[in-house]
């Protein structure tokens, strides 16, 4: 049996082709439909947000996220006071009539720092000895020790974090960022995501939506790369089917979807035609990534990891040709920092997990030159309290939101210095006290965005990303 001859768009639409049978003919289909992704039809940010600041001191983020809540007592705000009264009740002023999470209404009792601090870097910042490669780069980070957040338990405090807003369905920062700068890139997603699971117990569950595009329209939504074997699903032609064919079968599909637009003005359809285009872009480009043959034993070495093992390790490698790619927004999550109990045994497993490949990261974007272009920010969704918790075994921290630490490299970000500071205790942010909507307003400032002007009208409200609670811009650690 002889094939049908290849028809080109012009000779499908005469054939009048229903339009079920081309999306079934489509051997993208379900796939383009589902990666959510978008080529630069942004609109330009003087359409929909006002002036810019002076200059763009930034072209991207890439957002290290310790999903479960590391402590901050143990890995970078040393307490003595703590140390001494360990063991000991915790006393009421810091507590009485404070908001805690599975604590209330329990006995406090001081739980001491488990791991010692050692001073690293110029300026003698001390960090704990569970980094010692971000020690390492202690003079190329700010160390934000008073950053506060609204929200004690994970969910909430992860949309919060995402998004600017405990409720769920608003859209996350890197779709905001999608929104207000487009794309750079126009055979990857502008916002990709990456996660990968520590070797512990109980990792903690991420969702979709949180780098949901909201309200926003759909295109500008996250796109989660698997880290392991096929980044993404149904990507690759099945055997037989010829390049040129599927090209024209998309053509069609988009003569389509355009002409039924124009019928019902539907912003959803400029979402499809560019979900098919990119996803037909990525055939080519999702390979070339994923395949690090191209990387040298050294760079291989400097992050700790196996290319395509799945670990954050691999995936910050990944992160960093990403960013070479043009990729505007790369978010890293790594799970299982949820320490109720078994602190002392599980903490050094999570920071051996992270550690290297957090400081190869920097490292490798400044030997590349993408350093000074690049934000990096390393954070969790909240810290953990001074006060002890025996959840099922050995005693861990609670969840807190009153204090915890997190640090920024790269883009303008002063290096070397500590900003902020908590209580002898480490129970509150005393000194410079952040919140997550500053954190915002200096990621979007660094980006060349005016916050404060950065809106999106829906249901009748002007929304920010920087909320409604006079955000600021944190210009003590601007350089």
């Amino acid at each position: 049996m002889n094939p049908e001859p290849l028809m080109n768009p012009e000779q499908l639409l005469k054939n009048h082709l229903c339009r079920r049978r081309m999306l079934r003919m489509s051997t993208l289909g379900a796939a383009a439909l589902s990666s959510l992704v978008q080529q630069d039809r942004a609109l330009g940010l003087s359409q929909i947000a006002g002036p810019r600041p002076a200059r763009q001191r930034v072209q991207r983020v890439i957002w290290l996220t310790m999903a479960g809540g590391p402590s901050h007592l143990e890995l970078f705000d040393p307490k003595p006071k703590l140390a001494e009264l360990h063991g000991q009740p915790m006393p009421e002023s810091f507590t009485a009539g404070q908001q805690l999470a599975q604590l209330q209404g329990q006995k406090l009792q001081c739980l001491g720092p488990m791991f010692p601090f050692q001073k690293v870097g110029s300026q003698g910042t001390e960090i704990s000895t569970l980094l010692p490669h971000i020690g390492s780069i202690a003079d190329e980070i700010c160390l934000v020790r008073s950053m506060t957040t609204d929200a004690i338990n994970h969910d909430p405090a992860h949309m919060f974090m995402n998004t600017g807003s405990q409720i769920a369905g608003r859209p996350s920062m890197g779709a905001w960022i999608q929104y207000g700068l487009g794309s750079m890139t126009q055979n990857l997603p502008g916002f990709v995501v990456l996660v990968s699971t520590g070797k512990g117990r109980s990792p903690q569950p991420i969702a979709a939506r949180q780098w949901s595009s909201g309200f926003l329209p759909s295109r500008f939504q996250g796109v989660q790369l698997r880290s392991q074997g096929e980044a993404v699903l149904y990507l690759n032609n099945p055997p037989g089917v010829q390049a040129q064919q599927q090209a024209w079968d998309i053509a069609a599909i988009e003569s389509l979807n355009r002409e039924h637009a124009l019928r019902v003005q539907d912003p959803e359809i400029e979402t499809r035609i560019a979900q098919y285009e990119l996803a037909f872009e990525m055939q080519t480009s999702i390979p070339n990534l994923m395949d690090t043959t191209d990387e040298t034993q050294e760079t291989l070495d400097l992050y700790g990891c196996k290319p395509g093992d799945g670990t954050f390790a691999s995936n910050c490698l990944l992160a960093r040709r990403l960013a070479q790619r043009g990729v505007r927004f790369i978010q890293l999550y790594h799970r299982d920092w949820d320490h109720h109990s078994l602190l002392k045994e599980e903490l050094p497993l999570r920071a051996k997990e992270v550690d290297q490949a957090s400081a190869g990261l920097i490292k490798d974007l400044k030997r590349l030159g993408l350093l000074d272009e690049t934000l990096v920010v390393w954070t969790g969704e909240f810290g953990r309290t001074p006060m002890s918790q025996a959840n099922k075994g050995p005693v861990g921290r609670d969840h807190h939101n009153k204090s915890m630490s997190m640090w920024l490299a790269g883009g303008s970000i002063r290096p070397g210095i500590v900003h902020g500071s908590t209580d002898e205790l480490g129970y509150a942010a005393t000194e410079n006290i952040c919140t997550v909507h500053d954190l915002h307003a200096t990621m979007l400032e660094q980006l060349g965005i005016q916050h404060d002007a950065f809106t999106y009208k829906f249901q009748g409200l002007d929304f920010k990303l920087t909320g409604v609670e006079g955000a600021r811009v944190i210009q003590e650690i601007l350089g």
